[in-house]
């Protein structure tokens, strides 16, 4: 395993699970997350995400060895499990070529659909960010099988992330089967909330593209009703007869994920949405 050189203690997170408890599929009758400051303090304690103890099976305890250590922007496994983030203030500069079309996903799972999408298009640089030890091994360890070169996986707190990122650098950015923080009390985990997309605003390029894809059908129409009220995105699918932002048909493009398969075996529905930086 990577040597560890320092050590820093991870960040906090709130121990509450979400339940499975089923939700109305309008989120207008719900609370929206609110509009707090995104670079305050207090804004960035409110984390979209929840690091648990997961198991790390040989695949993905061989990709966090020395030898896939080069698809990790992180100098070492003591950064990796710290989600240490400190210096990361530009992607493009990870690849031999900056200037190709840069793919930023976030919560990549075990990242199987991620490096498949990074073989599909060796012309595009992919960028994967992840919380879980255990995914960002077995990441590794699949794009180490391949030999990919246009790949790079960094652990940590996307939004953090983006905050220290240039404005403008990123052309494409992936949500694919976010947690969708069920209960009402959680709707402020939410990755898509007017504050964080403000964030996805800034980094994207003009032009840039929003791509999220759930199975819970409560997210699914929230992320729509977000997305639509903001004036810097436009629905690439465009809108109803209503005025609300139609969802995109399955891309080819997106490859199956264990989530996806997961909900179409409990007979949910899979839903995607694309948007454009006007």
């Amino acid at each position: 395993m990577m040597t560890p050189q320092h050590t820093q203690t991870s960040e906090t997170v709130d121990a509450a699970k979400p339940d499975a408890q089923c939700l109305s599929p309008n989120p207008s009758t719900a609370p929206q997350p609110s509009d707090e400051n995104s670079l305050s303090p207090h804004y960035r304690t409110i984390q979209t995400f929840m690091k648990r103890k997961t198991h790390v099976g040989k695949k993905a305890e061989a990709g966090l060895q020395s030898d896939f250590a080069h698809f990790f922007v992180q100098p070492n496994l003591d950064a990796i499990q710290a989600m240490d983030i400190g210096g990361i203030t530009n992607l493009r500069e990870l690849f031999s070529n900056p200037d190709a079309p840069l793919t930023f996903e976030i919560g990549f799972g075990m990242g199987t659909s991620l490096v498949e999408m990074a073989k599909n298009d060796p012309t595009r640089n992919f960028v994967g960010i992840e919380v879980h030890e255990a995914g960002l091994g077995n990441c590794a360890f699949l794009a180490g099988e391949l030999g990919l070169n246009n790949l790079k996986l960094i652990s940590g707190d996307a939004i953090a992330l983006m905050q220290q990122l240039p404005a403008a650098h990123i052309d494409t950015l992936q949500l694919y089967f976010p947690d969708p923080w069920q209960k009402k009390r959680h709707y402020k985990r939410r990755f898509v909330s007017a504050d964080r997309m403000r964030v996805v605003e800034r980094v994207l390029k003009k032009g840039g593209i929003f791509h999220a894809a759930t199975d819970w059908e409560h997210y699914a129409h929230w992320m729509i009703e977000v997305m639509d009220s903001l004036t810097a995105f436009e629905n690439v699918e465009g809108k109803n007869s209503e005025g609300i932002g139609n969802f995109l048909p399955r891309p080819d493009f997106r490859p199956l994920t264990k989530f996806e398969k997961r909900g179409m075996e409990e007979g949910r529905a899979i839903y995607d949405i694309m948007y454009r930086k006007v």
